[in-house]
């Protein structure tokens, strides 16, 4: 684009099916920073919550112009040091988001102490117009790795009532079984890294993956179609990476793309 992106999107920000707004917020932006897409004006905020069926949230997203991406080599993951995370709740008790945040911090305390979980319960009209909770969960490492698990209760109306407690403990196992997975970059993820690594400069980039979701795979043989670009993929043994799945080693060499509408001053 020309001109910095600022848009407002309405709908709803939290479901089953589609990585909500809390996720991306969380490790979709940290990516883009570390392709070069960064300063203050790159930021998603959560004007209103939106729980489906009928939505009716609202965010705010701003991104700034750049005239190229740059290559990427990211292949160590690190340790985790920390785990950060949101338990939100809208036209239901406020108490569910504590609850929730409860039995997480059960499961997530045997491994490391530093763990925060905001609660975050929206009144009014920023709750949007269907009840429902929630929570997002992230493990940072020392080398600015994030990776993230989240859960959303069923539909207003929808399958049965799910219990806050046991939402908590699930998303918990979730963000686990992420860490187990690894990876510079969680499976939510994987194809924006691709995509951007794809679209950088003619020089090489690399990323170190946990195994290669379905979407991922298929997400790969569209770059292929659309770009005529082939990933070199090196598999990785759980003893070569010390711990976790197996992992996958992706390079490529960038396309260099570049931006033509931004006017060089």
């Amino acid at each position: 684009m020309k001109h910095p992106l600022k848009i407002v999107l309405r709908g709803v920000t939290n479901d089953q099916v589609d990585p909500s707004v809390d996720v991306l917020k969380a490790t979709a932006l940290p990516l883009l920073k570390k392709f070069g897409i960064d300063g203050e004006s790159l930021e998603i905020k959560i004007n209103r919550r939106g729980m489906p069926p009928k939505g009716g949230g609202e965010i705010l997203f701003t991104c700034p112009v750049r005239k190229v991406l740059q290559p990427v080599q990211f292949t160590d993951p690190g340790k985790i040091k920390r785990i950060r995370g949101t338990a939100y709740s809208v036209r239901v008790s406020p108490q569910m988001a504590n609850r929730m945040v409860e039995s997480a911090r059960g499961i997530l305390n045997k491994f490391l102490p530093d763990i925060y979980i905001y609660t975050d319960h929206m009144k009014g009209v920023s709750s949007g117009k269907s009840p429902g909770f929630g929570m997002c969960l992230t493990a940072e490492t020392i080398n600015g790795t994030i990776l993230s698990a989240e859960l959303a209760s069923n539909p207003q109306g929808q399958g049965a009532a799910v219990l806050p407690e046991e939402l908590g403990q699930n998303c918990a196992k979730l963000l686990l079984e992420e860490v187990y997975r690894g990876g510079c970059v969680d499976s939510t993820n994987q194809s924006l890294a691709l995509l951007l690594m794809t679209l950088g400069q003619r020089d090489v980039s690399k990323v170190l993956l946990g195994p290669l979701s379905p979407y991922t795979i298929e997400f790969l043989r569209h770059l292929r179609s659309f770009f005529q670009i082939m990933f070199k993929i090196e598999a990785k043994t759980a003893e070569e990476e010390h711990a976790g799945g197996e992992k996958v080693l992706m390079t490529c060499v960038g396309i260099g793309f570049c931006n033509l509408s931004k006017t060089i001053r």
